[in-house]
């Protein structure tokens, strides 16, 4: 545990981590005030590309976190790079919210609404705005061999009450039942979401650490990268889940309660 006071970056996931819903989750205030006043860097690190940047800011201003771009990390940046290097400029059909559609264009991508033109890749994320016609623009696309990516591998996402929605992993499985295709998945769990925010902030792996509530996104992700990974009991993880888990954590704590307790 007393290593755990040596971590100069902690890289968080959000949903079911810090906050459910629009509610923050007890001690996560507190936590980030410690942060703060250590002087230590804290990078949230989402698999959730429904909402773009300036939402996400938005959002943490509204619940008191302190937090500007440097701060943000998300699947829909790393699939932009993804991207990039592949081709860039590329045209692409997305499954996704507008806010999606739009940090792509930021990015120089090509947003096309018609699949009968020509289409790179088709890229699909956590899509809280999706209907049946993109579903069948997208069994077009990929039963006619366009590639394929998906922001993220999460199969649901926490709406509170411990209720959980058909996240992207969710989506694509939809996909791949009608289509027998899979695709890409970017993001948490790869290891580059750890290694591209280790380069920028000039802090080495061993000094890292994530933070979240999933086993085979936040915890992998850690575990792909070298880093130490803490496993938070308020999302989509149960305490019984730990004992079956390949993704085996660093830690295991309750809440980011009990994290603040450690390092305060």
């Amino acid at each position: 545990m007393e290593e755990l006071k040596n971590i100069q970056l902690f890289l968080l996931d959000m949903d079911g981590t810090i906050y459910i819903d629009n509610k923050l989750i007890d001690g996560a205030q507190e936590f980030f005030e410690t942060l703060i006043n250590q002087k230590k860097n804290y990078v949230f690190l989402t698999n959730n590309s429904s909402k773009g940047v300036e939402q996400y800011l938005k959002k943490l201003k509204n619940l008191n976190i302190k937090a500007n771009n440097e701060n943000m990390f998300t699947s829909a940046q790393a699939t932009a790079i993804f991207l990039k290097e592949k081709k860039d400029k590329a045209s692409l059909y997305v499954v996704g919210t507008e806010s999606l559609k739009k940090e792509l264009a930021l990015q120089g991508f090509i947003i096309e609404e018609d699949v009968n033109k020509h289409i790179d890749y088709l890229v699909v994320g956590y899509d809280t705005e999706l209907n049946y016609e993109k579903l069948r623009k997208a069994c077009y696309l990929l039963n006619r061999g366009i590639e394929y990516v998906a922001t993220n591998p999460d199969l649901v996402c926490p709406t509170g009450d411990n209720e959980f929605i058909p996240d992207c992993g969710s989506i694509c499985n939809m996909l791949k039942t009608a289509t027998n295709r899979e695709p890409i998945y970017i993001g948490k769990p790869r290891k580059e979401m750890v290694e591209i925010v280790s380069n920028m902030k000039k802090i080495p792996l061993e000094n890292i650490a994530v933070v979240g509530d999933r086993l085979y996104t936040d915890i992998a992700c850690g575990i792909n990268a070298g880093v130490k990974s803490i496993c938070v009991l308020t999302g989509e993880t149960k305490k019984e889940d730990i004992f079956e888990t390949e993704f085996k954590p660093s830690y295991v704590f309750n809440s980011i309660k009990d994290l603040y307790n450690i390092i305060k």
